[in-house]
């Protein structure tokens, strides 16, 4: 299992995308890796970030392996049926999940694939923003519910 990587510029700044047996593993906010055995798959996913960024893209077509645990893995699955402009509560997955908003709210501050695993489609009750674990945290989060026109009505860009 050997990891490749590359960093691309993006508007939220830089984003390392690593991958590993031909499918992303991790998104992380800030340089770190150029590319490497998994060039072709890196580069695809560098086209479809940027493209998203560019407002072109909606729903990404990468082959993703994320590590997790049983529920994380779940929680994720269900993060990624949000679709772009739209959001969910944390109630609203952990009803779906038969579990607690406060452990979706962990599983998505795990989540090694943001972006592409949208977490920052998932908001907390009534609208409010919630948290970010990547970027600028909260402050990124505003910028890519803004980017997708999902940004709730009490949460000015």
């Amino acid at each position: 299992m050997i990891a490749a990587r590359c960093t691309i510029e993006s508007p939220v700044g830089p984003l390392t995308i690593t991958a590993e047996d031909d499918a992303v593993t991790a998104v992380d906010f800030g340089a770190g890796g150029g590319p490497g055995p998994n060039a072709g798959l890196l580069a695809e996913a560098a086209r479809q970030l940027t493209e998203y960024f560019a407002g072109d893209l909606r729903d990404f077509t990468l082959p993703l392996a994320p590590s997790g645990t049983s529920f994380r893995l779940k929680v994720w699955a269900a993060m990624r049926a949000i679709p772009y402009g739209e959001t969910r509560s944390y109630g609203d997955l952990a009803r779906a999940l038969d579990s607690a908003p406060r452990a979706v709210g962990g599983a998505c501050g795990s989540n090694p694939i943001p972006l592409i695993i949208p977490c920052h489609r998932v908001v907390g009750a009534g609208g409010a923003l919630g948290g970010f674990s990547g970027g600028a945290g909260c402050d990124t989060k505003r910028q890519l519910l803004a980017l997708e026109g999902a940004l709730p009505p009490q949460l000015p860009v």
